[in-house]
């Protein structure tokens, strides 16, 4: 059958007269490239594996550790390590397809950013990047006002902020789900990524015992958070003047009074490492922190040495957020070494931030 498309005669005429569509048969070497077509689409879509998953924490927002209970907690970590899977067998799981992520960040990003966006793609959807100098906030539109309208664009936001308490006014005007992609108080998607890379080094979370040396910043705050809901002893060495928030401290103990986690914070490293799981350390000046200087000198004594690695138990492993400065907050022989396992630690953001969009946005 030939296929036909109604043009208008070349005269007064307004009759319509049939002209035959040119095909792969009929185009002729000289024709106009204008003249030819193209179909698209027609293609069924690839089979993909059925994928349950409670549909509790759908539409929700995740602003801090404290937003998930220790069965969701499970429920992410279950779902990341079978999409972790997937993805090592290139088995397609687009199952977010159509929907779209915005990244609103106010610091620059790696590991967050790019885990993301490129979790979102393989999740079927896509995500755009909205940096503030691509906003009208540097004009002075409100939080709320950007809050309103990005709920009428996109299916869910992930914030990157200075202050926390911009993510909250965010989440408060939104009527999608917000996630916190680090603010000055925590960084839950870290966190949650590192217990799932615990859970895969030791088979279990229950029991282990982490050790954090350094700076009591977002970053510990919410590792005390969620190891503490998990089971995780932790111990944190930190000079006093840098130590973590008291409030935080008092709430991990309170939830590893139920889990069976100890936390300790003391101003001596080898009494947080000793008999440790996991070594745990970061940058010694993170963003927009203007104090470098002293924080560098007090907190040099806080590095991560061979000498730290050896009051932990024989098979500690040493993990760290990332970016790193070799010979400031860990020696490069351990960074290097073979307790280290932070690139697996990195890799992992990719999966666990893909379960959690999946848990939210399906």
């Amino acid at each position: 059958m030939q296929d036909f498309s109604v043009a208008k005669l070349a005269t007064d005429s307004s009759v319509p007269v049939l002209h035959p569509i040119p095909t792969e048969q009929t185009i002729a070497p000289d024709m106009p490239a204008s003249a030819r077509t193209v179909s698209l689409g027609g293609e069924s879509m690839p089979k993909i594996a059925t994928f349950s998953l409670s549909t509790r924490m759908r539409g929700r927002s995740v602003l801090a550790d404290t937003d998930l209970t220790p069965d969701e907690v499970n429920e992410l970590l279950e779902t990341a390590a079978r999409l972790k899977r997937m993805h090592k067998k290139n088995e397609p799981h687009p199952y977010l397809l159509g929907k779209t992520l915005g990244l609103l960040f106010q610091h620059p990003s790696t590991r967050t950013r790019v885990s993301l966006e490129a979790g979102m793609a393989q999740l079927g959807g896509q995500a755009i990047f909205l940096g503030v100098n691509d906003l009208q906030m540097k004009r002075g539109e409100t939080i709320g006002d950007t809050a309103q309208i990005l709920s009428r664009y996109v299916d869910a936001l992930v914030a990157r902020v200075a202050d926390h308490n911009d993510l909250a006014e965010l989440d408060a005007s939104a009527s999608i789900p917000v996630l916190n992609g680090l603010s000055d108080l925590y960084h839950p998607l870290q966190a949650l990524a590192d217990l799932l890379t615990m859970q895969e080094q030791f088979g279990a979370l229950q029991g282990l015992k982490l050790a954090y040396l350094g700076d009591g910043n977002n970053v510990l705050c919410s590792l005390m958070l969620s190891c503490a809901a998990m089971g995780i002893s932790v111990g944190v060495a930190s000079p006093a003047k840098f130590q973590p928030d008291p409030e935080v401290v008092k709430q991990a103990a309170w939830l590893g009074s139920s889990s069976g986690a100890k936390i300790e914070v003391t101003q001596d490293p080898y009494t947080a490492a000793k008999d440790a799981d996991c070594i745990y350390t970061d940058v010694h000046v993170s963003m927009g922190q203007t104090d470098g200087a002293a924080r560098a000198v007090a907190l040099a004594p806080y590095k991560v040495t061979q000498a730290i690695m050896a009051t932990a138990k024989r098979n500690a492993v040493f993990m760290h957020c990332l970016p790193m400065h070799r010979e400031e907050e860990v020696s490069a022989d351990v960074a290097e070494g073979k307790q280290s396992i932070i690139w697996e630690q990195a890799g992992n953001r990719l999966h666990l931030s893909k379960a959690l969009l999946l848990h939210t946005m399906c």
